[in-house]
């Protein structure tokens, strides 16, 4: 036994935990449960021609540990999450480059207290969104609604925070179901002059995209390596949102590899 199981082991005894995966006790997520969160890419075209690169199937053991951090408050198992989410990234992102995630709903953001995907990326050790999408109106819950429905719900239900030329976006979400959000909010960013260079994802609901094509050169521990040295290259070089920093000097955006090495 490591230091670190002795360390869970006795951190067990005092707050006692299940796993989010499969239930067994005294772990956030056990080692067979946390081996299954390793992604395995997967790169999908949506309908306006965003391409989004997912590092999770939306099944099984997958979709129990995405619900039980947002559903159940186990941000205990954020960090394996983080981790898939930071290896989407890094393959999805091409040159200088901002993040940008879905306005969350006021609802869930009460219910949650926390916005997943801006803590997943603080766990992953990366940079937080730009604040350049806001939602114009409320949406209808879409879990229930399909893919003509989830479109028509969300039809001009973002805008952008100004005027974005010049500035290059990669989009940040956690699930992707239809698309629909996602091509919502590309919309907002290109109609406000931004350009959209993709979209990455944590996970994606093989329903919806059974036919999305997989990355070999990226699939499970060589994707988590290059996740890993992406994360470690973005936090040396402390990058910082694109614009006017409080002492008014002009900020310089972040600069991602175009390519990772495995």
């Amino acid at each position: 036994m490591n230091l670190r199981d002795a360390a869970l082991d006795a951190w067990s005894v005092l707050l006692p935990v299940t796993c989010a995966g499969c239930g067994a006790d005294d772990r956030a997520l056990c080692p067979a449960c946390r081996s299954g969160l390793h992604a395995t890419l997967h790169r999908r075209q949506l309908a306006d021609g965003t391409t989004v690169v997912s590092a999770l199937r939306y099944e099984d053991l997958v979709r129990r540990t995405i619900l039980a951090f947002k559903e159940q408050g186990r941000t205990d198992v954020s960090r394996p999450l983080a981790t898939a989410l930071s290896v989407a990234i890094a393959a999805a992102v091409i040159g200088r480059v901002e993040l940008v995630s879905i306005p969350p709903g006021r609802a869930g953001l009460r219910r949650r207290g926390y916005d997943p995907v801006r803590l997943l990326l603080r766990r992953a050790g990366l940079p937080q969104p730009s604040p350049v999408l806001s939602a114009t109106h409320a949406r209808a819950h879409q879990k229930t609604l399909d893919r003509e429905e989830r479109q028509r719900n969300l039809a001009g239900s973002m805008t952008a925070n100004g005027w974005l030329a010049g500035r290059r976006f990669l989009l940040v979400d956690d699930v992707l179901t239809t698309g629909s959000t996602l091509m919502e909010a590309a919309r907002a960013l290109r109609e406000g002059g931004a350009e959209v260079v993709g979209a990455a994802a944590l996970a994606f609901t093989p329903m919806h995209f059974g036919d999305s094509q997989l990355m070999p050169s990226q699939t499970r521990d060589k994707g988590r390596v290059a996740g890993l040295r992406w994360a470690k290259e973005a936090r040396k070089y402390r990058l910082v949102p694109l614009g006017v920093a409080p002492d008014g000097t002009r900020r310089t955006p972040w600069k991602f590899p175009s390519t990772v090495a495995t």
